[in-house]
């Protein structure tokens, strides 16, 4: 017999009574039945009922143990009797009589149970992170990211992809985030970057001729903390295909995650491919934000032509932008649900309130109530109730700016709230759609320039000639241009963002130059990209799904720490492993670095 056992505490079944076991875990639950002691025992595979009776040799060792202990126990298998079988645990219908006990290891008081589900402060479970990570929930967690990203590695084989690995060392690029940097020892004064996502590699790997490539990659970032984003590595399905469009990108990541999300998806619905192509400008007017969650089913609307009218009496949305969003049956919601509104748009969004008109119906006729509806004439109402598909029993809340992008984000989030206020949510479903056509440029109030406004590397929507004539300063021709970036949204959640690559090193460079970045500085920053594309580089394109995000949403969960083994705090800490640390006088030496501490306050 195997020295520490012959089955897993997940795999005995009725077919088994009778035959001798052993088995090796932790007392996942001890149980004192007058005389009788009963034993949970527990590891990765599941939980066996084990049972000592007094007279046992075995019976004053088992009596030791408690909560975590491992040990080892060898005993006859024999079946429940059928008042005392639990449907619930697949070994649940037999149990072990113990005859023999090794205890392998003992356990102190634990600072946080295993057995439940009760809730602890974060840095309790990430100090004793080993000891959480038993707990049933998240030990299934991060079992269900394995078998998701095993299930991602298969299927983009399947779709002739292949792995390769990139270099972890790189050097420092402008990705959007803060670089985490390695100081170089043999190199005084210069340093490595780790990479916030293998961005240059991936194309490169395009121009070395080798046609998908994919792999599961780590990204490194020094930025703070969110909770779908740890403050310092994530894991993304990164790939990138040759001599491919925009479509075929989405040809051959659809089945991909189409497949994976069906694939664990037990029981819940999931978008058939192909999926919605949304552009995004009018996901920015239908739903205020880039990242639209379609199981929502509120669509704003601008109404801004209604506040225009010459018989509209309400001044304060003259000249404004004004967004409708609607609220379905919200019409029986007391006063105090359309004030709540009003106080959430002030003290969260920073805006002056949420104004909002309540339809009625008035002897066939539709009427509107509360503090904007008297400024509207009749043929007002019924125009904004038509455009924003409103009916007697709704409501419509209004988002009103003069700046249009402050006005639909503002109307962006009154739809979030709205549909989980008034649960229009669809749950037990998975809808996937891409946001396209992004525009290439966006105008930085604070800096009076133009930057860039999603990925760099992305190729204009632009005929070649007239991109490389464009004037940097003709600021409207160039906030017009769009680019062939696209992301993919699942329930409201960005899982990545992608593009058809700029392989052209004059477009590269132009496109560089609008944003401000002068072509000697473009060629330092890029001269490992700019000198490849100059051998002919072919066109190219890709994305990167977020892995710890993929998994969150299967799992259902609305925080990445509950899907990720080891992850940091909110301040960028490794509590079990007390890092960051200081580093040794000698380890700064050989590094030729010096410390200096900021000044306290």
């Amino acid at each position: 017999m195997h020295a520490y056992r012959t089955h897993t505490c997940g795999e005995l079944r009725k077919k088994d009574v009778g035959i001798r076991a052993r088995l090796s875990g932790w007392v996942n639950r001890r149980r004192d039945h007058g005389g009788l002691l009963f034993i949970d025992l527990r590891d990765h595979y599941g939980i066996t009922q084990c049972v000592v009776e007094p007279d046992s040799p075995a019976f004053a060792e088992v009596d030791k143990a408690r909560s975590e202990w491992v040990l080892t126990l060898t005993g006859k298998v024999v079946a429940r009797s059928a008042d005392t079988i639990n449907e619930d645990m697949p070994t649940g219908e037999v149990e072990i009589h113990i005859e023999e006990v090794e205890v392998q290891g003992v356990a102190q008081e634990l600072p946080l149970p295993v057995f439940g589900d009760l809730d602890y402060p974060e840095d309790t479970r990430l100090k004793y992170r080993f000891l959480d990570l038993r707990r049933e929930r998240l030990h299934r967690n991060i079992t269900l990211r394995s078998k998701v990203i095993s299930s991602i590695r298969r299927r983009m084989i399947e779709q002739g992809f292949t792995e390769f690995q990139t270099p972890i060392l790189t050097a420092s690029s402008p990705e959007g985030a803060r670089d985490f940097l390695v100081p170089s020892r043999i190199h005084p004064g210069k340093f490595y970057a780790l990479p916030q996502a293998p961005q240059q590699f991936k194309q490169l790997i395009m121009v070395a001729g080798f046609d998908r490539y994919f792999q599961i990659a780590p990204c490194f970032r020094d930025e703070d903390a969110r909770a779908d984003r740890s403050p310092g590595e994530f894991y993304q399905l990164d790939l990138e295909m040759s001599f491919v469009t925009q479509d075929d990108v989405f040809a051959a990541v659809e089945p991909v995650l189409h497949g994976v999300f069906e694939e664990f998806a037990e029981g819940r619905k999931v978008s058939p491919a192909p999926f919605p192509r949304i552009p995004y400008d009018e996901s920015m007017l239908k739903y205020g934000v880039d990242k639209p969650d379609l199981r929502n089913p509120i669509v704003i609307t601008d109404i801004s032509g209604v506040f225009a009218r010459e018989d509209v009496a309400f001044k304060a949305f003259k000249e404004k932008t004004v967004r409708a969003v609607p609220a379905p049956g919200a019409a029986v919601q007391p006063r105090s649900f359309f004030d709540k509104m009003s106080d959430w748009a002030r003290n969260e969004m920073g805006a002056p309130g949420l104004g909002y008109i309540v339809f009625e119906d008035e002897g066939g006729t539709l009427t509107g109530k509360g503090p904007i509806a008297k400024f509207l004439p009749p043929a007002a109402l019924y125009e904004m109730a038509q455009k924003a598909g409103v009916v007697a029993g709704d409501a419509l809340f209004f988002a009103a700016d003069a700046k249009k992008d402050r006005a639909a984000a503002l109307a962006g989030q009154a739809r979030i709230r709205l549909g989980r206020e008034l649960g229009l949510i669809k749950e037990g479903e998975f809808r996937f759609c891409w946001i396209v056509d992004f525009p290439m440029y966006e105008w930085n109030e604070d800096e009076k320039k133009i930057d860039f406004s999603h990925n760099p590397f992305s190729m204009p929507q632009f005929k070649r000639d007239l991109f490389l004539a464009l004037d940097p300063a003709n600021r409207d021709a160039i906030l017009g241009i769009k680019a062939y970036q696209y992301d993919i949204v699942c329930n409201g959640v960005e899982l990545s963002s992608g593009a058809i690559r700029n392989h052209d090193p004059d477009v590269m460079l132009k496109a560089f130059e609008i944003a401000g970045y002068p072509r000697e500085e473009t060629e330092q920053k890029f001269a490992g990209m700019l000198n490849a594309f100059r051998y002919g580089a072919p066109p190219h394109g890709g994305t990167a799904p977020g892995i710890d995000r993929i998994v969150m949403l299967i799992a259902g969960v609305d925080n990445l720490r509950e899907v990720t083994m080891f992850p940091m705090n909110q301040q960028a800490q490794d509590l079990m492993m007390n890092a960051p640390g200081e580093a040794s006088l000698k380890q700064l030496r050989e590094l030729h670095i010096r410390v200096v501490k900021p000044e306290k306050a």
